[in-house]
């Protein structure tokens, strides 16, 4: 069956309704094209979405907001103000890191406040740290400032600033650099581990992440009051008024390529939608060998694929627990607990491909910011574990293994949530098995193809695959890569590619068109 539509725009068919694909369709419809969403969920957000069960809402994947600006410019571009549509509330502070022997230390915006807090830990890396910082902030200048939102399908357009990488040393890791700036063991795990929220490996990704610092200095750390999913659903409702649609419950099988250019789609349902415009913000590794599976690639070739890093997976247990708003006042909004090993544990999950007896988590506890996560005087808790992906030699096997490891994290839990686990009334797991089938990522990895310099920029799966016309990538796997802000940039990236659409003669509105 072939669906045709009566809307008079030229049509575009976004593959995937996650932030990036939502980000895609917004900037399609305010250049004039009539969107189509699809995707295999029952809500907005992809890896941003939410479950609710007993009363609990667990937002499944990013938790906080940096760069807000990126939303701002998003917005705008479609006419709109995004502080309208989402209520967006700065912490302070971001978060705290706990390690085993009782040190604690804690990220605010404040730059006094992070000095102090640097000197109370060791007093001597102050001088260091203020470096860093500079550090930092040259890498967003060029890295993100001068990269992230615009197009790097042409090689030049990376080999213009090797120069400048060279300068700042992209080659050495993040790890490299913050051991090269402060002695202490704990300020280096502290100023370094922000790629594992992307799904890098801190020995391995360039040192260009130390941006990170500076983004979060420089914009701070946010909620949306309603977890991402709210901003998700904000997305979704701009699509809609833009004349738009997203349809869930619905996966594609394949898109279609006749004479090199994207045609449409075919879904599993064997419906097939026509489009001028074909976006993928599936997976890139499952566009590349499954929804292009039938036609012939010279880059992207599943061999390529093969030997490509990929990020690590993921262990995340939610769970809502009964009468425990008043408890554990200690815990604010987001907890690092680190494990005893930084560098050995990175080795185990990127590099050995092994589950290790001592593990690193991040607590989630949206309800001291947002009470509507739980039923009153409950609490939602989301901990995630980085864990190896599916592809190492002997991977784990998780029917196997999750109930021990739940158990393991639940011991670690328990020194910072003393008694959390009889006050459990509902919860979920998720493992890099779950990523695999409920999003189609390949290896069960959690953020796509691992950040490393040569998958970065160029080398990365291009926006706009040059061998196939009129199909753009957007996502986690594309450039500038996985975190929600280079998720959403993505799609600016996008959309400086394709030309506005023509002119519709205004003679009934959108909606009245497609009936």
């Amino acid at each position: 069956m072939t669906m045709q539509s009566s809307d008079p725009r030229p049509t575009a068919v976004v593959i995937g309704a996650g932030l990036g694909g939502l980000s895609a369709a917004m900037r399609l419809g305010a250049k004039g094209y009539a969107v189509t969403v699809l995707d295999r969920l029952d809500k907005p957000g992809g890896r941003g979405s939410s479950i609710t069960q007993a009363g609990h809402r667990f937002d499944l994947g990013p938790t906080i907001v940096t760069v807000p600006q990126v939303y701002e410019k998003l917005w705008a571009a479609c006419g709109r103000n995004f502080h309208d549509d989402v209520d967006l509330r700065p912490l302070d502070p971001f978060y705290e890191i706990r390690w085993p022997d009782g040190t604690v230390f804690t990220a605010r915006q404040d730059t006094a406040a992070m000095e102090a807090e640097i000197t109370r830990l060791s007093p001597g890396d102050l001088k260091g740290y203020r470096k860093f910082l500079k550090d930092a902030h040259r890498r967003y200048v060029v890295g993100f400032e001068g990269m992230v939102a615009e197009p790097m399908h042409r090689l030049w357009d990376t080999l213009k600033v090797i120069p400048e990488f060279a300068v700042l040393r992209a080659d050495q890791s993040i790890l490299k650099l913050a051991q090269k700036r402060v002695k202490n063991p704990y300020l280096r795990m502290a100023l370094s581990f922000h790629p594992l929220f992307i799904g890098g490996d801190p020995m391995h990704v360039t040192s260009m992440y130390a941006l990170v610092s500076h983004l979060e200095k420089e914009f701070g750390v946010h909620y949306a009051m309603g977890g991402v999913q709210a901003i998700a659903q904000a997305m979704a409702n701009v699509v809609a008024d833009q004349g738009g649609r997203v349809r869930y419950g619905e996966t594609v099988d394949e898109i279609l390529v006749a004479d090199g250019k994207a045609r449409g789609v075919r879904m599993e349902s064997r419906e097939v939608l026509h489009a001028d415009i074909v976006v993928s913000n599936a997976d890139a590794g499952h566009t590349y060998q499954t929804l292009l599976r039938k036609t012939p690639r010279k880059r992207w070739t599943d061999a390529k694929l093969k030997k490509a890093s990929w990020s690590m997976g993921l262990y995340v247990w939610y769970f809502g627990t009964r009468g425990t708003r008043d408890m554990w006042g200690d815990v604010g909004h987001h907890t690092i607990l680190s494990g005893p090993r930084y560098e050995g544990l990175l080795r185990d999950v990127f590099i050995n491909g092994r589950l290790s007896e001592d593990m690193s988590l991040y607590l989630h506890r949206p309800a001291v910011t947002d009470p509507s996560v739980a039923p009153r005087g409950d609490d939602t808790f989301y901990v995630l574990s980085p864990v190896p992906h599916l592809g190492h030699d002997n991977p784990v096997d998780w029917e196997v293994e999750k109930a021990a490891y739940t158990d393991k994290v639940a011991a670690v839990l328990e020194n910072t949530l003393p008694g959390f686990r009889k006050r459990i009334t509902t919860d979920l797991i998720f493992t890099p098995d779950t990523f695999k089938d409920r999003y189609l990522s390949p290896l069960g990895a959690g953020f796509s193809i691992e950040p490393r310099i040569l998958q970065s920029a160029w080398f990365r799966p291009h926006n706009n695959p040059t061998e196939i016309a009129n199909l753009y990538l957007t996502g986690a796997g594309t450039h500038p890569g996985a975190g929600v802000p280079g998720v959403v940039s993505s799609a600016e990236v996008m959309a400086k590619m394709i030309p506005d659409a023509p002119v519709v003669p205004a003679t009934m509105p959108y909606a009245q068109a497609a009936e």
